[in-house]
């Protein structure tokens, strides 16, 4: 089992690696149809449930990335209005949710299992720019735990992980 922390809205135990992965699947099996401008309504709120990962996890996992990586990159109108299940979004703040959510979760699962959990810094500034004025409002609703209190001279990693409320 992972770490407390690695509960979902949608888990009401503490997952398992492969159930974190599947989440994730999960997640980014939508992308497809959120970026076409489909509601989960209209897409079928069913369509990606259950286990998504199969026999071949990785196989099926890179099948599953891969479609949402050509989605995003057909995707030309950055003001498109995409429906997520928890408002609507222009497109370009809806990357920037899916970014950070899968970049500190990578870090997470890194961390976990044992692996380098050091971020590439452009993405760390990328992440921080677009987290930092919104980390209060984010944390009233859920997205982060409390913050930890972190140097304000730390590195910029450091005290991006201190802000989403995570253990260095």
């Amino acid at each position: 089992l992972l770490p407390e922390s690695f509960r979902t809205r949608r888990m009401d135990h503490t997952p398992t690696l492969r159930e974190i992965v599947n989440y994730h699947a999960y997640d980014d099996a939508w992308v497809p149809d959120m970026l076409a401008g489909r509601t989960m309504e209209e897409a079928g709120p069913e369509k990606f449930m259950g286990d998504l990962l199969g026999s071949d996890p990785h196989r099926s996992f890179a099948a599953i990335v891969e479609r949402a990586c050509a989605a995003a990159l057909e995707c030309e109108d950055l003001d498109r209005i995409v429906h997520c299940s928890f408002g609507d979004y222009p497109a370009r703040h809806y990357f920037w949710q899916i970014n950070q959510f899968r970049a500190l979760r990578a870090h997470d699962i890194a961390k976990v299992i044992g692996a380098d959990p050091t971020l590439p810094e452009h993405l760390v500034w990328g992440i921080w720019e677009e987290v930092s004025p919104n980390a209060e409002e984010w944390r009233a609703i859920g997205v982060f735990p409390a913050a930890i209190p972190i140097s304000e001279d730390a590195p910029l990693e450091s005290r991006l992980l201190g802000l989403t409320g995570r253990e260095l």
